[in-house]
């Protein structure tokens, strides 16, 4: 199948920053197999009809909506300040998403320098806002019912209150490591962040619709193993309910004799949810011994 084929999907991701290797990962995990071409913006699948398209993340949602794109992997920030851009163009339905995604997570919060009083967002009236997202921080404004003046601000927003572009900022923070550098001190956070999957909001060819729903549920599945554990441990018959109740996130686990014990079973269970050491000393205060904790690679329902 060559990679002008029309039933091949084309999945945007960013080219550079902090989901990159993140969303290339993910699509590895779920089996695929890639060359780069010689611009290197595009990855070619060499075992799945799926390639994939480095670009900017901000490009992202259009190039889906468009239906350059089929699909998309980009942060929740970038969606929600395109779709308010969107809606006021007149386009209510740019795209759909289809699957929030297990990385990428951060928040958008507005920052004040460190010696500003702040009460609340009502602090914000008559303030200059320096961020990179004027329709998010915009509509903030406009429910709150606050008179603010948006400064749309590229690159470095930390820095306009230094340079006496604003008063305030609205931006991205993770660790609020770069916040504390230039002497800024995060406040109300307006948006939890996380990567979204989106899908075109066009009709797609059946075999192309086919192995877009096999990628979601292979997404599914590497989602599902990312805190899962695969648990093995002897127990006393007489202790298998309580057992089975201490299990984290786990269906019927699968009993099995013990040669030669009629009072111990061995269990293994998938748990899909992480398992604490506080749970392995439960179990063990509850009977069971001899546990052993694995990760899981693959799963699928």
């Amino acid at each position: 199948m060559s990679p002008q084929n029309p039933d091949r999907i084309k999945i945007a991701v960013q080219k550079s920053g902090r989901l990159t290797e993140h969303s290339l990962d993910l699509l590895a995990r779920c089996g695929l197999k890639y060359s780069k071409g010689r611009d290197q913006l595009i990855c070619y699948g060499e075992n799945l009809p799926i390639d994939v398209l480095l670009v900017r993340d901000d490009d992202i949602p259009g190039l889906v909506r468009d239906d350059v794109c089929d699909l998309g992997i980009v942060g929740a920030n970038v969606l929600e300040e395109k779709r308010l851009a969107f809606a006021a163009a007149g386009d209510t339905a740019p795209f759909t998403i289809v699957r929030k995604l297990d990385f990428g997570h951060c928040r958008l919060s507005f920052a004040v320098p460190e010696d500003m009083p702040w009460q609340g967002p009502a602090d914000l009236a008559g303030r200059r806002i320096a961020t990179s997202y004027p329709h998010i921080v915009g509509e903030f404004l406009r429910r709150q019912g606050l008179e603010a003046s948006v400064v749309e601000f590229s690159g470095a927003v930390e820095i306009a209150p230094k340079l006496g572009r604003a008063d305030v900022i609205c931006d991205l923070v993770s660790t609020g490591g770069t916040l504390r550098a230039n002497h800024l001190r995060e406040e109300d956070t307006i948006l939890d962040s996380v990567s979204s999957l989106i899908q075109t909001p066009k009709t797609v060819p059946a075999g192309k619709a086919e192995w877009m729903e096999r990628l979601k549920k292979r997404i599914d599945g590497v989602i599902q193993v990312s805190e899962s554990k695969y648990i093995m441990l002897h127990a006393p018959r007489a202790a298998l309910a309580e057992i089975t109740r201490l299990l984290p996130g786990s269906e019927a686990p699968t009993v099995m004799p013990l040669e030669g014990r009629e009072d111990k079973v061995a269990i293994h269970a998938v748990c899909r949810e992480n398992v604490f050491w506080e749970t392995l000393e439960e179990l063990k205060q509850a009977g069971a011994s001899s546990m052993l904790v694995l990760p899981v690679e693959k799963m699928l329902y």
